[in-house]
């Protein structure tokens, strides 16, 4: 595959300043991965406000506003699983560049909603509109893969998931600092950052995508359902793409139950969860910003997603185990080795296709995603449930990160036999 820094294709045509053109790189994936920031960034903010905003609008208490914060969450990932594919086949036909600072306008429109929302169904409408802007993953990392070379590719996915730990670890700071002031400030602050995010887009983002490598969009490629269909043809894409959905697993866990977890086992309260939570953010983001590149250089992308799947396991089995609030510690360590993970099966999908393939090989991903986002938490919300209660003769808090484990091991295994 020629490389992205040609500006022809044929004997005789000159090849650019390599030094110009990887600047002009740099900024462009800077501004991508602020975009991708920002929708972590949003997902953190809006984790400690909206359970408040919720028992506001609704004038429910905590325990009956529950199942309409997880309604909000489920509506989020399934509109991200059917607008991943369409998003990242448009990036394919009309390059990437629209379909991405579409995303961040979209992005700031969901919080200026959010902030004015007088009902619930205003909270419904932006999130729907959150979920459909935050699937520019898709056309986001198919940038990135545009204007990279294959052996560097791990590396910048690599950045792509440092940048989301930062943005889940400095989200719910801001949230809840603002949201003291008033419960709607950390919307508006969300959508300043999001529309001039999208002003500098303008100014810095080129297309990567030439015209000769588009490619028209079909309801095949658009269809998340048929897009899995063809996935499941591809045995080495099927094994790629069930390892991925593998590692979202343990992410559900994590979310639906890690709090519920030390609360139950060690009576920690907000403040303790808020550092583990921090700890965890933190830990990924060093791992995989600083980490990875190290790793995979010596291993190669697959052995560094194995040895990630195993570190993960271990990790989520020494939390279920945890006997003593201290033991959360090397379980926080191992579950950031584990994120090596996710950047490297990224960069092994992404090998599967060709420049005009690369949004529709992120969208597979995006929307593997966004299928287990919706189904992960609530399983082993389902677990933690089942097995704190009285209906079953076995107490096991830790459950939930049984199943996490259980979900890296399975991964691992898939991986070992492509």
């Amino acid at each position: 595959m020629p490389s992205p820094l040609w500006i022809g294709r044929t004997v005789g045509v000159a090849v650019p300043d390599t030094s110009v053109a990887d600047r002009s790189h740099n900024v462009s994936i800077a501004f991508v991965l602020i975009t991708l920031g920002l929708d972590a960034l949003g997902v953190g903010i809006i984790a400690p406000i909206v359970p408040g905003l919720v028992q506001e609008l609704a004038h429910l208490p905590p325990e009956k506003a529950a199942p309409w914060v997880g309604a909000l969450i489920a509506a989020y990932a399934g509109v991200q699983f059917f607008a991943a594919p369409l998003l990242g086949a448009l990036s394919d036909r009309f390059g990437r560049r629209p379909v991405i600072l579409s995303s961040v306008v979209g992005i700031g429109i969901d919080y200026m909603l959010l902030a004015w929302a007088p009902s619930m169904w205003w909270l419904f409408v932006g999130r729907l509109i959150a979920g459909t802007t935050s699937a520019n993953v898709a056309a986001a990392t198919a940038f990135i893969a545009d204007v990279t070379s294959r052996d560097d590719r791990a590396r910048r996915f690599g950045l792509v998931g440092a940048t989301f730990g930062a943005g889940f670890v400095i989200g719910p700071a801001i949230g809840g600092f603002l949201g003291e002031v008033g419960l709607r400030l950390p919307f508006y602050a969300a959508a300043a950052l999001a529309f001039a995010n999208a002003l500098y887009g303008i100014l810095v983002l080129p297309e990567s995508l030439q015209p000769e490598d588009r490619r028209p969009v079909t309801w095949a490629r658009a269809n998340p359902f048929g897009l899995l269909r063809n996935v499941w043809r591809d045995p080495a894409l099927r094994r790629l793409a069930v390892a991925w959905s593998c590692s979202w697993i343990g992410l559900g866990a994590v979310q639906s139950s890690l709090v519920l977890f030390t609360r139950y086992s060690f009576g920690w309260g907000a403040g303790a969860n808020g550092w583990v939570l921090a700890g965890i953010g933190v830990s990924q983001a060093v791992v995989e910003g600083f980490l990875l590149a190290f790793v995979t250089a010596r291993l190669g992308e697959q052995r560094t997603a194995l040895f990630g799947y195993a570190a993960g396991a271990l990790g989520y089995v020494v939390l279920a185990l945890a006997l003593a609030g201290w033991t959360i510690a090397p379980a926080v360590v191992l579950l950031a080795l584990g994120g090596l993970a996710v950047p490297s099966v990224r960069a092994m999908v992404s090998a599967r296709g060709d420049v005009e393939h690369q949004g529709e090989m992120q969208g597979v991903l995006t929307t593997v995603e966004g299928l287990t986002a919706v189904v992960a938490p609530l399983l082993t919300a389902a677990l933690f449930y089942a097995f704190t209660s009285p209906a079953l003769p076995i107490h096991f808090a830790g459950a939930p990160f049984i199943l996490a484990a259980s979900a890296a091991l399975v991964a691992g295994t898939l991986l070992r036999r492509l």
